[in-house]
């Protein structure tokens, strides 16, 4: 690889984790390439993506990033998971995997600044999606205002009750 190929490649890892919500560190030491390619396609599925470079590369990349902690982590054969959109799609995918496929390690990650150990990375995985967390969010929300109708109807209602009840003791 030239220097021109290396430039551009470090350049491209700068962009992709400038746009990126989460990055996962994992050694892939071991794993077959249909594996790695299997892994590959399920977490394109979540708009996040895999990939290998040279650490020397990587930590060039991740300077002046907000990803900057990962960069003691780029030891041995790595690869790099970032996401765009939901950074615990990829932390799910990246622990189930790991779990069918032992070869493949979680090392370290960084969402939002903060660094993340392999364990917080799995309990990361354990969380619901966004799109359920959204859906909770809104049923919650609907909850308040049905609620408070309920509560405003209950009062007339119950003077109804009583009215009604005061006529049957009329009429008897």
């Amino acid at each position: 690889m030239n220097r021109e190929e290396k430039t551009s490649l470090v350049s491209g890892l700068s962009d992709k984790l400038s746009k990126a919500k989460i990055a996962i560190v994992t050694d892939y030491r071991g794993l077959t390439v249909t594996s790695f390619e299997e892994l590959r396609s399920e977490l394109k599925k979540s708009n996040a993506e895999i990939q290998v470079a040279k650490n020397t590369l990587l930590r060039l990349a991740v300077q002046d990033t907000s990803f900057e902690l990962i960069q003691d982590s780029l030891k041995g054969t790595t690869a790099l998971t970032v996401s765009y959109d939901d950074p615990v799609a990829p932390a799910k995918i990246l622990t189930k995997f790991a779990k069918d496929h032992p070869e493949l390690a979680v090392k370290i990650g960084c969402l939002d600044g903060k660094g993340l150990d392999a364990a917080e990375i799995e309990a990361l995985s354990k969380l619901p999606s966004k799109d359920i967390l959204l859906g909770q969010l809104a049923s919650v929300l609907n909850a308040v205002p049905t609620n408070f109708v309920r509560v405003l109807n209950a009062v007339p209602q119950k003077l109804l009750y009583a009215l009604q009840a005061v006529k049957d003791q009329k009429e008897q």
